[in-house]
């Protein structure tokens, strides 16, 4: 924001891109920070116990964590998935081996359908989530559709 002196007044000027970019971060970051909270606590749940805590109802440990980048429409996540020692964690809130939200699968559905070539949707995800989609990606997602269409 900048502020000029023009006879005696002011003028504020706002870079609005700034701030969407700003916005945008923002809401990233509070996608991440709530997947991962609910990670947490579907682990601690599965558990019995929260991280560090002594209890004589504790069905597993933990034993660390891995991390995945999950794209959403807020952006690209880091998912801090939790391991346990002796349990499976699978967790509700991600598909195993997902790595998009599925409102960004039904997007670039929807883009294809309507026409637009693959490479342009290639350009439309990396302006839109910071992510270049393959071609390859939108022909399977593609392919989908119409095994559905066909159904």
């Amino acid at each position: 924001m900048e502020r000029d002196e023009e006879k005696g007044g002011e003028l504020v000027r706002i870079d609005q891109g700034k701030i969407r970019a700003e916005l945008g971060e923002l809401v990233r970051g509070t996608v991440e920070e709530t997947l991962n909270g609910l990670l947490e606590a579907e682990a601690a749940s599965l558990c019995q116990a929260n991280r560090y805590e002594r209890r004589d109802e504790r069905k597993d440990t933990r034993a660390g964590h891995y991390t995945r980048k999950l794209d959403t429409q807020a952006g690209q996540v880091t998912l801090k998935v939790p391991k346990l020692r002796s349990l499976p964690f699978e967790t509700a809130i991600i598909r195993r081996y997902q790595r998009r939200e599925s409102s960004v699968e039904e997007a670039l559905i929807e883009m294809y359908l309507a026409g637009v070539s693959v490479r342009r949707v290639e350009d439309i995800t990396q302006a839109l989530w910071g992510t270049r989609v393959s071609p390859s990606t939108v022909s399977r997602l593609n392919q989908k559709i119409y095994e559905r269409m066909e159904t």
